[in-house]
């Protein structure tokens, strides 16, 4: 038992031995910034929601310890919002006139970069996969970075213009299609942006990105066909602290399934092209089937992590709202539907062994569902999610 603990105290010394000085000054960043938040819209938060900043800050810290490049990237988007927000004042008027606002950090003006930014970055992934110029690959990556920092401000930003248009109708902009369209963009080229780095390779990025610029493509079409970029107050069920943490937890499965998938592709992509022209130069130039075969069951494990905490919580949400933990709603019933799909799948990987081209289809297979249940629940079915149609 001595042993134990002796052992136990030597690995928790170790893991703060290997903080260094950027570390610990990261740590503190967040600290305060945490404290900021607090201190200047305390009055618009209750209790849940101060503890959710809190765990915010906390995951954060821990985020960037582990993955240090997305400490520039969070400082910056961090600057650049509050820079717009300091543009907006108190009136949201200045953003039809502000030149910063009205041209790049506004919400609507930061989310049509970050569509743009998303489709030159599909685009220059696949020409960097067919020509493999290191110069195309790292600005493929820069634009892919860019995009999703502009995403991740436009959020930010739509977040104080609802304050702006009203006290009562401001949230957290993560209540509607719009809004989650860009989460989910986001989300996904955040995990990719990992995977990348972790394995060093960019010859999955193209693949990856095609999803996002699929969903770019929905939202520009549901901004000119629907206004969906205007601000509506939230409907009663949506009101409440639950959606800060379900949502975000949702998408991140969401964006991990769906980045399983077109890994899923490119792995069958790139067992056919073995077999007929095995020396042939994009043959050589896809990841090997070992890579991909890792990287695809990572992402589900990591979406069905996540999806499994946004059931969960998704439950307490709905005992809150509406007085019972399941009701067998259609978006409940798929949403249970492509948990059993991903449980299957991790099972059959861990217990049986499974890999290779039966995954990779299941993979694929398993993102339609999952499609299904995101998408074609709010056009097709009705039920007590029904706020989310299109």
């Amino acid at each position: 038992m001595e042993n134990t603990i002796d052992k136990d105290y030597k690995t928790k010394r170790h893991f703060y031995q290997r903080r260094n000085s950027a570390d610990w000054v990261w740590g503190l960043a967040n600290i305060v910034g945490v404290v900021y938040a607090l201190s200047q819209y305390h009055m618009l938060m209750d209790g849940y929601e101060k503890v959710i900043i809190v765990c915010t800050g906390l995951v954060l810290i821990g985020f960037g310890w582990v993955w240090q490049t997305i400490r520039l990237f969070v400082t910056g988007v961090a600057l650049v919002s509050l820079f717009a927000v300091s543009r907006y004042g108190v009136t949201i008027d200045l953003g039809k006139t502000d030149f910063f606002l009205k041209y790049m950090l506004a919400s609507q003006s930061a989310i049509m970069w970050m569509s743009a930014l998303y489709v030159m970055a599909t685009a220059t992934y696949f020409f960097d996969l067919l020509t493999n110029k290191p110069f195309s690959g790292a600005v493929a990556t820069s634009l892919t970075w860019a995009a999703t920092g502009m995403g991740f401000v436009g959020l930010l930003v739509r977040w104080r213009e609802s304050y702006l248009i009203d006290f009562e109708i401001g949230h957290i902009p993560v209540s509607n299609l719009y809004e989650v369209f860009i989460l989910f963009s986001i989300i996904t080229a955040l995990i990719y942006l990992r995977y990348e780095q972790r394995y060093n390779t960019r010859s999955m990025g193209g693949f990856v990105l095609t999803v996002i610029s699929a969903a770019v493509a929905f939202l520009l079409w549901y901004t000119v066909e629907r206004q969906a970029d205007i601000i509506q107050p939230l409907v009663p069920a949506l009101n409440s602290y639950w959606m800060k943490i379900h949502v975000p937890a949702n998408f991140i499965g969401y964006g991990s399934f769906s980045l399983a998938a077109m890994v899923g592709l490119v792995f069958l992509l790139k067992g056919k092209m073995e077999a007929v022209a095995p020396k042939a130069f994009l043959t050589q130039r896809l990841p090997e089937l070992t890579l991909l075969d890792d990287v695809m069951y990572r992402a589900i494990a990591l979406g069905f992590a996540f999806f499994t905490l946004a059931t969960i919580l998704g439950a307490l949400w709905a005992a809150e709202a509406w007085g019972g933990y399941w009701s067998w709603d259609p978006k409940e019933t798929w949403a249970l539907i492509v948990w059993l799909n991903y449980a299957a799948w991790l099972h059959m990987r861990l217990t049986k062994g499974w890999h290779g081209t039966p995954m990779a289809w299941w993979s694929i297979v398993g993102f339609f569902v999952t499609l299904f249940a995101f998408l074609g629940v709010n056009m097709f079915l009705s039920g007590l999610h029904s706020y989310g149609g299109l």
